[in-house]
């Protein structure tokens, strides 16, 4: 592609325009509960800044003229090192929703990984994925026979792994949503797994009696499991031979454990500053945890991503690789068009960067080509 046939796009190439472009399509609730945090929105904030404090040190003269960004994960091969991260209720952005967005993953290369509340069933995600890979994030429901229904069906559908969100025993206090009196599933948004569910179905809907209000507040009432455990995980590990990854660690004890449980890999996660206001960063968390469990377990971060230099010192610092979130859901405003542009613009952005930081691929990267600054 030449320098000028980037430019011929009426679509927008930085997160900050895709973010004013999704405020002005979408509606306040809508637009809030995608782009808020908790709390004050500190940790939010601090989510990007943390990127700041580091600066690259590339090298010089060497041949960077062959550029291969793959990486291996749970011992499957992914074109980028970049997933995109499980958003739940994406319908409320645009019609087409999950769909869209695991369409636009499948054709480009990025691993997909499907929420449980999500406007697509399991089975309507891993149908469009192909030969990419596909994970299946679990919100572990307060009911044991519905959760292993999921787990089931997952690996019936060939998921690549299961993501097992542990940061939300309950929804973090999050201002915006509750100014704005707005939760995505009271408009009937990200309830297609339940909807699809046999188990669920049977146990709660059997004589299909429940009205639409009463199916929601159903799904509500089992949605979050509060007494979450490290003994559920244990039993996973026993059930499934899919990789288990536990999204929202942050402390390297909890890391530990989980390695020694036998897990496969973590995410190292805030929620997207979206739970508890005011703890760390992803970023500033994974140095201590890639130190305390880095050879053992894949490790994955997420938070705050927006540009490839971004992607580049998460992988310098020990992430095997990213999970993208916000960006690519305000491209989805545009439809799967919006996601692809905001999925090959990073790409690019980050395939650039290794080049021009002196590298070919992302095994090359590592601490020695970085600063923490101040």
């Amino acid at each position: 592609m030449s320098s000028m046939e980037r430019f011929q796009t009426d679509l927008p190439f930085s997160f900050h325009d895709w973010e004013e472009l999704a405020q002005q399509e979408l509606d306040p609730g809508a637009f809030g509960y995608i782009q808020s945090g908790s709390g004050n929105e500190t940790t939010l904030r601090h989510n990007e800044q943390a990127f700041e404090k580091w600066s690259i040190i590339p090298r010089v003269l060497a041949d960077v003229s062959a550029q291969d960004p793959t990486v291996k994960l749970f011992s499957r091969e992914h074109q980028v090192p970049i997933l995109l991260a499980p958003v739940g209720f994406q319908g409320i952005v645009h019609p087409e929703g999950e769909r869209a967005s695991a369409s636009s993953a499948s054709e480009n290369g990025f691993p997909f990984i499907t929420s449980t509340v999500s406007s697509v069933s399991i089975e309507g995600i891993a149908k469009l994925m192909n030969d990419v890979p596909y994970y299946f994030q679990l919100y572990w429901p307060n009911d044991h026979d519905v959760a292993v229904s999921f787990i089931k069906r997952a690996e019936q559908a060939q998921y690549a792994g299961i993501v097992v969100t542990v940061d939300t025993p309950f929804l973090g206090w999050r201002e915006r949503d509750l100014s704005n009196h707005y939760f995505p599933m009271q408009t009937g948004a990200g309830i297609e797994n339940f909807v699809s569910d046999q188990v669920f179905q049977a146990k709660y809907n059997s004589d299909q009696s429940l009205t639409k209000a009463d199916f929601i507040k159903t799904i509500q009432s089992i949605l979050f499991k509060q007494n979450l455990t490290w003994r559920q995980i244990e039993w996973l590990k026993e059930q499934t031979q899919l990789p288990i990854i536990l999204k929202g660690v942050l402390h390297p004890e909890d890391a530990r454990r989980a390695a020694a449980l036998g897990v496969d890999g973590l995410i190292v996660s805030n929620h997207g500053g979206r739970q508890l206001d005011g703890v760390i960063s992803g970023l500033d968390a994974l140095p201590e945890i890639v130190t305390a469990v880095g050879n053992e377990l894949t490790i994955l971060m997420d938070g705050g991503v927006r540009r490839g230099a971004d992607i580049i010192k998460a992988l310098a610092l020990g992430a095997d690789a990213v999970l993208l979130g916000r960006p690519y859901v305000y491209g989805l405003v545009k439809g799967q068009r919006g996601v692809t542009a905001v999925l090959t613009n990073l790409k690019k952005d980050f395939v650039t960067g290794l080049a021009i930081s002196g590298v070919t691929s992302p095994s090359e990267l590592n601490s020695a080509i970085i600063k923490r600054l101040g």
